[in-house]
């Protein structure tokens, strides 16, 4: 009988699914574990939300409860509903990440949780029963260096000797127009250089995706700043690995993924102040924060992070080591393990 389901309710893989995907990969290695919902990369096959409802009648073996480990406010009504209207044998942990006072009904939902994980100390200030603060982890195993970088790149096919990239959902939260400001700055001064603007655009952002491309062809660089799309989740990591800088220049940022994803695969990065930005940072020695909306110092310092190769040697080894030894998944997992222990012991 599972002890821990794990729900997924969102198709589209996001940042939220790629650190739940992240600890299940863990988790899956020493729990009997259910995935709820949607699949993710990686992890069990998923079940249905009616399926996990009727492996709960009971409650599994040696335990008086099964847990389950919601990051959404959908998968929190449907597991508050599960435990208090069909009287589950279940307890509810969520994970919180945003930076920011929750509006009035996710306040509720979250207030109806057993325990609460939240990824940050910051986080921690916005919601209460917080049981532990536990980063978000990459999987080192997952996200590896190239063992060249040159060739990784070459084999994407975006052509040029250098890739620089931004990832996410494109519209202004994202920061993705500061990027292009960025690249319009940065680009002509490094000639062999593609930038590569990967994820989409959702209908009510389809006018600013439209304003990014009149400005890029503008300046001429239309054939240097790409629109690739998304990336399938199973791609990323290859992806990851021809880079020779990540850029993610958000304006608001709960926590921030893609920095930690290039990290581990050996990849500096420029950021705003937002996020866990600036801790993923380590002083300087795996990348370089900006101010939100500074596009010019964020040229300024991915020129000089790619313009001396021992530099970015030096960083590029800096960043895969911290990734594996401050912020790798297999921490993230025990964090959240020791949570689960203390439920269940009561």
């Amino acid at each position: 009988m599972a002890e821990l389901f794990v729900t997924n309710f969102n198709k589209n893989f996001t940042g939220v699914s790629a650190t739940a995907a992240n600890v299940i990969r863990q988790q899956a290695k020493h729990h009997d574990l259910h995935l709820v919902g949607y699949p993710l990369p990686g992890c069990p096959g998923p079940i249905t939300l009616t399926q996990a409802r009727l492996l709960c009648k009971r409650p599994p073996q040696g335990r008086d409860f099964a847990i389950w480990h919601v990051r959404r406010n959908p998968e929190m009504r449907a597991a508050i509903w599960s435990r208090d209207v069909l009287k589950l044998p279940i307890r509810i942990v969520f994970t919180s990440a945003a930076q920011r006072l929750h509006s009035t009904y996710p306040r509720w939902l979250i207030r109806q949780m057993d325990a609460i994980v939240a990824t940050t100390d910051i986080a921690a200030r916005y919601v209460s029963k917080v049981q532990a603060v536990v980063p978000h982890g990459v999987d080192t195993d997952l996200f590896t260096p190239a063992q060249t970088r040159a060739t990784a790149w070459s084999n994407l096919g975006y052509g040029g000797d250098m890739g620089l990239a931004t990832i996410g959902r494109i519209r202004p939260e994202k920061g993705t127009d500061v990027f292009v400001d960025t690249m319009l700055q940065l680009l002509p001064k490094l000639p062999q250089a593609r930038a590569l603007i990967i994820g989409r655009a959702g209908r009510q952002h389809q006018k600013f995706l439209a304003g990014l491309h009149a400005r890029i062809a503008a300046a001429g660089l239309s054939d240097r700043i790409l629109f690739p799309g998304e990336i399938p989740a199973t791609k990323l990591p290859q992806l990851m690995r021809g880079l020779s800088l990540v850029l993610q220049l958000p304006r608001y940022e709960g926590y921030g993924m893609v920095p930690l994803e290039a990290m581990a695969s050996g990849v500096p990065f420029v950021g705003t102040e937002t996020g866990y930005y600036q801790e993923f940072s380590a002083q300087g020695k795996t990348g370089t924060v900006v101010p939100v909306g500074a596009a010019e110092q964020a040229a300024k310092a991915a020129l000089s992070i790619l313009s001396d190769p021992t530099r970015h040697a030096t960083m590029s080894q800096e960043a895969r080591t911290v990734a594996q030894h401050g912020f790798s998944a297999t921490t993230e997992a025990a964090g959240i393990e020791a949570v689960y222990q203390d439920l269940w012991r009561g």
